[in-house]
């Protein structure tokens, strides 16, 4: 029997619905959350990224300004309009899209938005909380894989979880979130030998790499979890994730499609994040 499909796209809705019921209750204190956009560069993939952002903020009643700066931008400029956004009570939450151009130092940009906006859950203060198990605003793509997970009543503590990846961005913190829910984590990375054998002893594989159809059926446990990250384009246009969807989808239990999975969970996560520091108020 093919894979159950987690449908990110239709939970992501849901919450999104939810976030404009909270927003709605917000105003009610006078309190409207508002999230800024910091865009660098001509990267199509960031326009489309940043364009699917400001319309959830649209669509949820939460207030957007997006702020478009050419590839040429200093470093400078970047982090004078972080200081002056930090200081704004009108903005909840600051999002710097990534990849900055080449003369920017991402991390010290990244660095420079203060802890409380920091809605993609990027800095320090953040990703340290996270280790130590502490409150604070997670990053927003491993928080909509987990919440993918939990709607899907998929066993969590005492499972193998392989994530394939060792980014800040996702499967460092990823695997963080995995472990705090019991399961027993292995980090897997370019340097990793024997890859294929250590995925299929996974009970929730997650690919998040940036390798086009890297994962096979050969690398999947019969009846596993797999969470597909990856979205790479194909020389045909098409998109594919990190996994080999249709002959995986014939051998795990539960799949993410791509696109339609992961990533209308990042954005819903990004929502709720900007809400939550709202509320903070």
């Amino acid at each position: 029997m093919p894979a159950q499909i987690l449908d990110g796209k239709s939970l992501a809705a849901q919450i999104r619905s939810g976030v404009k019921q909270e927003v709605a209750r917000l105003a009610q204190r006078g309190i409207r959350p508002g999230l800024a956009v910091m865009l660098a560069g001509d990267d199509p993939a960031s326009k489309v990224y940043v364009r699917n952002k400001v319309r959830a903020c649209e669509e949820t009643g939460v207030a957007s300004q997006l702020f478009a700066y050419p590839s040429s931008v200093t470093q400078d400029e970047l982090l004078s309009r972080i200081d002056a956004l930090n200081r704004d009570p009108a903005v909840h939450g600051i999002l710097v899209q990534l990849p900055l151009p080449r003369q920017v130092d991402a991390l010290r940009v990244l660095d420079a938005v203060s802890p409380e906006k920091d809605v993609d859950g990027f800095h320090d203060v953040n990703l340290g909380a996270l280790l130590a198990g502490k409150p604070g605003l997670l990053p927003c793509t491993p928080a909509g894989v987990m919440r993918l997970l939990e709607h899907a009543a998929v066993p969590i503590a005492g499972r193998r979880a392989v994530v394939i990846g060792r980014s800040n961005i996702v499967g460092k913190p990823l695997a963080l979130l995995l472990l705090r829910k019991d399961a027993t984590v292995t980090i897997c990375h370019s340097k990793t030998t024997d890859l294929e054998n250590l995925a299929r002893q996974a009970d929730i594989l997650v690919a998040a790499i940036g390798r086009a159809k890297l994962v096979g059926a050969a690398m999947v446990k019969p009846g596993g979890c797999v969470v597909d990250v990856g979205v790479n384009r194909l020389p045909d246009g098409t998109l594919a994730g990190d996994v080999d969807f249709e002959p995986v989808r014939q051998v795990a239990g539960w799949i993410t499609p791509v696109p339609g999975g992961v990533g209308p969970m990042t954005i819903a996560m990004l929502l709720e994040n900007c809400l939550r520091a709202a509320a903070k108020e």
